[in-house]
């Protein structure tokens, strides 16, 4: 059995409810709902006839770019850091 504490925490995304249980504090899953929830708004408000489907496709598709380009910044970072210190 796993020792981690989970956490569950209800949270609204785009008018719809869910439970999430994972070992993050309620204050971090409420978090990283919101910006869902406000990334959803924003496509939603750019492009008013999407289903919600293919919204939360694209809001899917809009946090991994953002995600591989914060990778890419900290992998870059991470090897100027190293190349300094030789």
């Amino acid at each position: 059995m796993s020792d981690i504490k989970k956490t569950r925490t209800t949270v609204d995304i785009y008018g719809q409810q869910y439970t999430i249980v994972g070992p993050e504090s309620a204050s971090h899953v409420r978090l990283v709902a919101s910006l869902v929830d406000d990334k959803m708004r924003e496509i939603s408000s750019l492009n008013p006839n999407l289903d919600t489907n293919k919204l939360a496709v694209l809001t899917a598709v809009n946090a991994v770019n953002d995600y591989l380009k914060v990778k890419d910044r900290i992998e870059r970072l991470e090897s100027e850091i190293q190349r300094l210190k030789e």
